[in-house]
């Protein structure tokens, strides 16, 4: 499986990104064939004892920084890392790509260089969240700040397809992120939203839920726009170092605390697996032609290895056919997410 890694992507570029694809490859022995696209000379001395059958190298001499307006970086920067990656799917070089770089460019490069899904209106990007039960997919957390109830109604089925075939859930439960559980709460945008869910046979959909709901486990696929869903994904990213920086600053304050911090230090390693968006290294793009996963600008060498093993689940469950089979039910063997 070939796998276009943005090495120049992400706030420290390719002295995590190239370390944490390593560690992927090694994590599946044989089974990635890494494409290290960013400038050579930076990254060929990151890359240590590793087999070169299972790295190459792709010269980009362009980098479209974090600040840069997407769509016009994308078009104005032919040779950018994030442009090459996404042209080697399209050409059929690459099975799908990893990028800790620029949201924007990597949604705006999507489009442009692969296109939609057939039926497809937008793409959502989708990112498991942890609670107390298996998790669940929530979508968009930020492709599209503006959207129709059509839009969410196929976030949704995007989503359902996401929690069956890459997290297991046989059969997804939706809901569609709201200030209440009455039908009438909300602005126009949910309540239409929520008329066309219940009636789409394709989702079972399990009604409105609010923002504690998400962390119960109320539903296993959250919908709601890009917007709020942007705000509340960075609002849970800081709960973790919020929350261990309090347990910090109690251990401190005594030998007790610090005896029990010892004692207690699995349980907290457990805690931090979960609620540590480096576990679950990206978001997939939904939607568009080709397996695409974006990474925080933040990852660590351990995000960006979980990315990679990410996008490799994806492919290996032809995340993208299941989706079309939804949107065109004149394919053969169309599977129903209900």
């Amino acid at each position: 499986m070939r796998i276009a890694v943005d090495a120049m992507g992400g706030d420290t570029g390719p002295r995590v990104v190239v370390p944490g694809a390593i560690d992927a490859a090694k994590a599946r022995p044989g089974e990635l064939k890494l494409i290290l696209i960013g400038r050579e000379e930076e990254i060929r001395p990151l890359l240590g004892d590793v087999d070169p059958s299972w790295v190459e190298i792709v010269h980009a001499t362009e980098n479209i920084e974090m600040n840069e307006p997407p769509a016009q970086a994308i078009r104005s920067k032919k040779d950018s890392s994030i442009g090459v990656a996404l042209r080697l799917i399209r050409e059929g070089r690459a099975d799908a790509m990893v990028s800790a770089g620029n949201t924007g460019a990597v949604v705006a490069g999507s489009l442009l260089t692969l296109g939609r899904l057939h039926g497809v209106s937008r793409p959502a990007i989708s990112t498991l969240w942890p609670n107390k039960q298996r998790g669940a997919v929530v979508l968009d957390v930020g492709a599209n700040h503006e959207c129709t109830p059509k839009n969410l109604v196929q976030f949704a089925i995007m989503g359902s397809v996401f929690a069956r075939y890459h997290a297991g859930v046989e059969r997804p439960r939706v809901g569609l992120l709201n200030i209440g559980e009455e039908k009438s709460k909300g602005n126009d945008l949910v309540r239409e939203s929520h008329g066309l869910l219940e009636k789409d046979p394709r989702i079972h959909f399990v009604g409105n839920v609010e923002g504690r709901d998400v962390f119960d486990g109320a539903a296993d696929v959250v919908v709601c726009d890009g917007f709020v869903g942007n705000v509340i994904l960075k609002f849970s990213e800081s709960i973790y170092s919020f929350l261990a920086h309090l347990v910090k600053d109690e251990i401190r304050r005594g030998v007790m605390a610090k005896a029990g911090a010892l004692l207690m230090k699995p349980a907290f390693g457990s805690v931090r697996a979960r609620l540590d968006y480096a576990e679950y290294g990206g978001a997939p793009l939904l939607g568009v032609k080709g397996v695409v996963i974006i990474s925080h600008g933040k990852s660590s060498r351990r995000a960006i290895r979980n990315a990679i093993l990410v996008a490799a689940k994806a492919v290996n469950a032809n995340l993208n056919r299941h989706i079309e089979e939804q949107f065109n039910p004149g394919i053969p063997h169309a599977v129903e997410v209900r």
